[in-house]
């Protein structure tokens, strides 16, 4: 099962990076959009994987925060359909809001605080993903390198944790994360 959990979870997060990608090279608006709408699609489909994965592993930060990070994905996927940020329904916002902040304050509370190595490593990758989702749900570049954050410490975590798929999927994600962030960079300048 758990090689199972593994592709199934790193192969739609690779793709929700590559998609990622392909939208910030793309010319035109509709090519954008459907990029944009795909990525959003496999990064909700792949969730739940991953967050059976954490949850195997008692990596109740992770896990709980992952769970979490469902309303930006949903703000993301909402925005990829409407392509305008104004229509979008006030309480998704607000509820994508709510949940980073009870699921960080909720970990710390659990833990009392990061006391290992593992629990560093998890504040760290929800950090990156839930910022990093909600500011590209948002059309905001900067949620890129928030994601690279992300990357490198889901990768560290499903190493030490003996994920070798799941830690090698972090590591080429990583390369498509900097691509788009340099690629709409660079549109913006053009």
């Amino acid at each position: 099962m758990s090689v199972f959990l593994q592709w199934w979870g790193g192969i739609f997060y690779l793709l929700n990076k590559i998609f990622f990608s392909f939208m910030e090279r793309g010319k035109n608006g509709g090519t954008k959009k459907s990029w944009r709408i795909l990525s959003w699609i496999v990064y909700i489909v792949g969730l739940p994987a991953w967050a059976v994965i954490f949850i195997i592993e008692r990596n109740w930060i992770a896990a709980s925060l992952e769970l979490g990070g469902l309303p930006s994905m949903a703000l993301g996927l909402t925005v990829a359909f409407k392509n305008d940020f104004r229509e979008l329904p006030k309480w998704l916002n607000y509820l994508a809001l709510a949940c980073v902040a009870l699921g960080t304050a909720y970990s710390l509370y659990d833990f009392g605080g990061l006391t290992t190595l593992n629990q560093f490593l998890e504040f760290g990758l929800t950090a990156g993903y839930l910022i990093g989702t909600y500011l590209l749900a948002k059309k905001h570049s900067s949620g890129y390198l928030w994601f690279i954050i992300m990357n490198v410490f889901c990768g560290w975590l499903m190493w030490i944790e003996h994920y070798p798929w799941l830690a090698l999927q972090q590591a080429v994600s990583l390369g498509f994360i900097v691509d788009a962030f340099l690629m709409e960079r660079k549109s913006r300048t053009i």
